[in-house]
């Protein structure tokens, strides 16, 4: 099954993507696609990992290339959490040079599915605003719109969290999850 959780910024999406996995079939792996650019970055993703490792995860860092991923026993659930951050590293190489990320990030949760029972993909609503982007930010913007819409025609269920609560646009929470919402 493949979950698509999406809203705003700070909405709830990491933290009910959390319960929603334990929800789900072991073992859980968080794909952490944040890559970090400085010192204290790293710092918040070593915490973020240890969070994730403290609720049963097997953290895996990948930036890039998550079709390349070869998980360490297949089946299981994996929480992907970001598109955001995937998208932009696949988009911008570290000279700023601009490529369509479209193809990589999607191969690469198809990747996901092929190796896990469940994946629950975050993403953020992205192009609901008014704009006035440059012309990279717009693209970037109008990148995860496109991954946004391909992943939802592919997902057993959406949800959109709002202020903490998820809304279903699509398909059916488990049966464990519905007593929470």
């Amino acid at each position: 099954m493949l979950y698509l959780l999406t809203g705003g910024s700070g909405c709830g999406k990491s933290t009910f993507a959390e319960a929603l996995c334990a929800a789900l079939p072991r073992p859980l792996f968080f794909i952490d696609t944040a890559m970090p650019a400085d010192a204290p970055e790293a710092e918040e993703a070593a915490r973020r990992q240890a969070r994730y490792r403290e609720h049963g995860f097997q953290t895996v860092a990948r930036y890039t290339d998550l079709a390349g991923l070869r998980l360490p026993q297949p089946g299981g659930t994996a929480l992907l959490e970001c598109i955001c951050n995937l998208t932009a590293n696949e988009m911008f190489d570290r000279q700023g040079r601009r490529t369509d990320p479209c193809g990589r990030v999607m191969a690469g949760v198809d990747a996901l599915r092929r190796q896990c029972g469940h994946v629950v993909v975050v993403t953020n609503d992205v192009g609901s605003d008014t704009g006035g982007y440059d012309a990279s930010t717009g693209a970037y913007v109008s990148a995860i719109g496109t991954i946004n819409a391909a992943l939802a025609e592919r997902a057993d269920a959406v949800l959109e969290l709002v202020c903490g609560i998820p809304l279903v646009r699509k398909g059916t929470l488990p049966t464990r999850m519905e007593a929470q919402i």
